[in-house]
């Protein structure tokens, strides 16, 4: 057997974060004439490096493969539109920005953030590599272009329409296999004086609130600010400022500037579970400004819960069999009760969810999703059929199983009606609870 090697420092993976058997593509969704054909599963298998400490899944399929035609579209959750928006109105008054400027999106899907620039009068860039949401944002209005982003395309696209005083990337820093080559596009494209800003669910609030069904293939790896840090550190980027979000179960939005001096790529030699950064220290005195006190605090957080050393990761395994086991005897039992239970959302980590406890139609009759683009399809793997919302109304379930649990606020308040005849709300993570 062939040994992965970490994506970051190069290391042999030997050591397992947790193992969640194997799973299909989490955004496949099948049309019904191809029900009855083969699916491709692959493992959930997620390492951790002995050495750099990154948690993550080794590239079992190409980003090519998963990113080229994409089934999430932004803009279909109204929580994070809004999100988007506050985001643009703090950086564009924090930075100045105005019509001299330039916006950059990384993995900008269908415009839900730099409509908000562009609606200030501020140029934008979107870059996003699936070719159908692209088209979505063009039509908006939205310059993109249908690229991934590596050290030759930042380049190249940074040659073609300058330097960003802000590059942005929300969601997107987990999702790519060629971690070094990404940062590097993302030096590429800012301004030496720019601002890099990355928000990505932070791995302390993933373990912490047992949130395993945010790893799919689609994530091939999951950060700390730590391991974010040494990753930022091979273009030459260092941390400035860290913000925790609430987004996705628990994020990080972290502000990133370009080095004074340059950093080093990962060395040879660092001692495993060591805390310091890979390379140059890019917190250190060399970078001719100070990271604001966030940077510090997050950081102890994370040592304090023991993610700067080896063992301090282990013991997820249990926790995540807890969430599986509570799940199945609720539905298990509710079946038995003859209580119809249904589900929704079809977010990607619903499918880990259900792929994970073996779910079925018989314990998960549908579930329904907000967009156009999933309804009349069935779930990876499961089978399980997608409805439009207006189903739920007509068959007057007993349980509502809500597989997106990171917008519980935003559907707590979309689900209200179902309180009229009685049916409640199951979230399953980060434990069992039925509202």
């Amino acid at each position: 057997m062939t040994i992965a090697e970490c994506r970051l420092c190069g290391t042999g993976l030997t050591e397992t974060f947790v193992d969640l058997g194997m799973s299909p593509l989490c955004e496949s969704y099948l049309p019904a004439e191809r029900l009855d054909s083969a699916e491709t599963f692959y493992p959930l298998h997620v390492r951790i490096c002995s050495r750099c400490l990154l948690v993550q899944l080794p590239a079992y399929v190409p980003g090519e493969d998963i990113f080229s035609d994409y089934a999430y579209f932004s803009s279909y959750s109204d929580s994070w539109v809004a999100h988007a928006k506050r985001y643009a109105d703090t950086m564009t008054e924090s930075l100045g920005l105005g019509p001299g400027s330039l916006v950059t999106e990384v993995a900008s899907n269908d415009g839900y953030l730099l409509q908000h620039f562009v609606a200030r009068g501020i140029p934008v860039l979107g870059v996003e590599p699936a070719a159908n949401i692209a088209e979505v944002a063009r039509a908006k209005g939205i310059r993109t272009e249908t690229e991934f982003l590596g050290a030759e395309t930042g380049a190249t696209l940074a040659a073609r329409y300058g330097r960003a005083d802000l590059v942005a990337g929300n969601n997107v820093y987990a999702h790519v296999p060629d971690l070094i080559g990404f940062t590097a596009g993302l030096a590429a494209l800012v301004k030496p004086t720019g601002l890099v800003t990355l928000e990505f669910p932070h791995l302390l609030r993933l373990i912490e609130r047992r949130q395993y069904d945010t790893i799919y293939h689609e994530h091939y790896q999951y950060l700390s600010l730590l391991t974010a840090q040494r990753a930022l550190a091979t273009a030459g980027l260092a941390v400035a400022d860290v913000e925790e979000l609430s987004s996705h179960g628990g994020s990080l939005r972290v502000h990133a500037r370009p080095a004074t001096l340059p950093v080093g790529a990962p060395v040879a030699g660092t001692e495993p579970g060591r805390s310091e950064t890979v390379g140059v220290d890019p917190t250190g005195p060399s970078l001719g400004w100070e990271p604001s006190s966030n940077v510090k605090s997050v950081l102890e957080a994370e040592a304090e819960a023991g993610l700067h050393t080896l063992d301090g990761h282990r013991g997820f395994s249990e926790a995540v069999f807890t969430i599986k086991r509570n799940l199945l005897d609720f539905l298990l039992t509710a079946r038995a009760e003859g209580k119809r239970v249904v589900g929704y959302g079809a977010p990607g980590k619903g499918n880990t969810l259900l792929n994970h406890c073996g779910i079925r139609s018989d314990l998960l009759a549908y579930t329904v999703d907000r967009s156009p683009y999933k309804q009349g399809k069935f779930l990876p793997g499961t089978h399980i059929p997608i409805h439009q919302p207006e189903r739920l109304a007509q068959d007057r379930p007993d349980y509502v199983l809500v597989l997106p649990w990171n917008l519980r606020t935003e559907i707590s308040a979309q689900l209200a009606y179902v309180r009229e005849w009685g049916g409640r709300l199951v979230y399953p993570i980060p434990e069992l609870e039925v509202v």
